[in-house]
């Protein structure tokens, strides 16, 4: 699934006594820093900055540099700075807890999320980092109880819930694309600029079950292949809510890549696993994004999972696969 994510956006509109537009030398690193040309673009910014030390949009510029060259103490330095001088901005937060995230440093992380969301309780993107740092913590206290006691199958079944909605390589910043003018799904405008408002938070909609989505044809054009992806992975929200296995497997393709080098019968037998230990288990999927790319489509979304073991709110990638007019999972992070 897709983890804690950087902002790349400073949304300033709201601070008073601020440029409407960022200066020319800023729009030029930004396109630097998205070329992958991190020293020139750390070099026009520093230069920006000596006649502009307190501008927000250059220093913000200059942590996501420093970042992206992994020098992440001077990186954890300029956000800390900027969040002193401007602490009405939730982004220079957010960007600190990604850091410390990468550091192992969980409860810095949450602590910098929370001061974000509670600039600006709207923040979706705060939000979401919120619950995939929670998804470690929880991690991590279950490793921890079976070390103290190893015959704890309450642990062990809620440390297998967690690893199975949350990805096994641990956190990891989302990364800028290089290309200027192009969008790294899942995160948001990757440009150094203002914003006329802050977006609200989508709130979940539980999936409702229906037959299986997966026997329905669907028209190619874009617009209805995206509203055919997004019910497609509605209808697996609901049968994987309603447990059914045999419904819920027959969203996978036949080509369907498990993960971990696991083969398909035994990742399949884990699966049944999963849907039938909960007395009952209720997911909800919102905040779509799909890109399409021939035949396949990318899906990024919120995945809100619930049960009597185990209550998660991450974030999910799925790869789908249009297959005789029919879209399947492909593959899923």
């Amino acid at each position: 699934m897709p983890l804690i994510r950087f902002a790349l956006t400073l949304l300033v509109s709201l601070l008073p006594g601020l440029a409407l537009a960022a200066a020319a030398p800023l729009q030029d690193a930004s396109q630097l820093f998205h070329q992958g040309k991190n020293t020139q673009a750390l070099e026009k910014v520093n230069g920006y900055l000596a006649g502009n030390a307190k501008d927000p949009q250059g220093r913000f510029l200059k942590g996501l540099i420093l970042a992206e060259m992994n020098r992440a103490p001077e990186a954890i330095k300029t956000f800390t700075e900027l969040t002193d001088d401007y602490p009405d901005l939730p982004e220079p937060y957010n960007n600190l807890a990604v850091l410390y995230a990468a550091q192992g440093q969980y409860e810095q992380a949450k602590n910098s999320l929370e001061k974000a969301i509670h600039t600006n309780p709207t923040y979706a993107t705060a939000h979401e980092n919120l619950g995939d740092i929670y998804a470690k913590m929880a991690s991590q206290a279950y490793n921890k109880a079976l070390q103290l006691d190893k015959s704890n199958t309450s642990a062990q079944m809620k440390l297998a819930l967690v690893k199975d909605l949350f990805t096994p390589t641990g956190l990891e910043k989302a990364k800028p694309n290089k290309q200027p003018g192009k969008q790294h799904n899942p995160v948001k405008t990757a440009a150094v600029v203002l914003a006329k408002d802050r977006t609200p938070a989508t709130e979940a909609t539980p999936a409702v079950a229906t037959k299986p989505a997966s026997t329905e044809k669907i028209d190619s054009g874009t617009d209805q292949a995206n509203t055919a992806v997004e019910k497609i992975i509605k209808d697996w929200a609901a049968a994987w809510s309603s447990r059914d296995v045999a419904a819920y497997l027959a969203f996978y393709a036949a080509n369907f890549a498990p993960p971990q080098g696991m083969t398909r019968p035994a990742w399949e037998a884990l699966r049944k696993q999963r849907l039938s230990a909960p007395e009952y288990i209720r997911v909800a999927v919102s905040d779509f994004k799909i890109q399409r790319n021939g035949n396949r489509a990318s899906a990024t979304f919120r995945e809100r999972y619930e049960s009597n073991i185990l209550k998660v709110n991450t974030g999910k990638a799925l790869t789908l696969e249009l297959q005789d007019e029919v879209w399947k999972i492909v593959a899923e992070k």
